[in-house]
């Protein structure tokens, strides 16, 4: 195993730990959240906590995606190209996402800046600066998973093996598999 596919392990077992940790809070907290109303308490916290969780959840699952290669793409087209043309389109779709990551990255860092000082409504212990900094940490997590999933996508690329495809088929050989024993 190679130092890259270290890395990608390590990071896709970290992003999947957040990712699941954050739906699991969440999932309690809306179900704590319903107990309270039916039983005639609400948690005046809930609403602003929850959206915040999912928006981390977003974020967080985002770059888990990146890292996987499993965000919408047009492998057709992209395979569809001759491979002269093919790699140049691989290089430019990589670079317009690093740059709007970058930008995003930068804006949130800028956001951070100006919320300095602010506070949550409900809970006016915790900063708005720590909730928002999921923006610029999760456009940060994006580019480095870009980065980290690029050798392997490119080289998947230029052979002509298409992402979707290839999860499709094995899906379609995993229900063959399956069907076989019932016939």
């Amino acid at each position: 195993m190679t130092g890259l596919n270290r890395i990608h392990q390590f990071l896709s077992r970290i992003l999947e730990g957040v990712t699941i940790l954050l739906m699991v809070m969440l999932t309690v907290m809306v179900i704590v959240a319903v107990i309270a109303r039916l039983m005639g308490q609400s948690f005046s916290w809930y609403d602003e906590v929850a959206a915040i969780m999912l928006a981390w959840i977003t974020y967080y699952g985002s770059a888990l995606a990146a890292l996987h290669r499993r965000h919408i793409g047009f492998d057709s087209v992209l395979l569809a190209l001759p491979p002269q043309y093919r790699m140049g389109a691989v290089l430019l779709g990589e670079l317009l996402v690093l740059t709007f990551f970058v930008l995003m990255a930068r804006a949130g860092f800028q956001v951070l800046e100006v919320l300095a000082g602010d506070r949550l409504v409900s809970l006016t212990w915790v900063p708005i600066q720590f909730t928002q900094s999921v923006i610029p940490i999760g456009a940060i997590l994006f580019i480095i998973c870009q980065i980290i999933s690029l050798p392997d996508y490119w080289m998947k690329t230029k052979r002509g093996i298409s992402l979707e495809h290839a999860e499709i088929e094995e899906e379609v050989e995993t229900e063959l598999h399956k069907n076989k024993d019932r016939a």
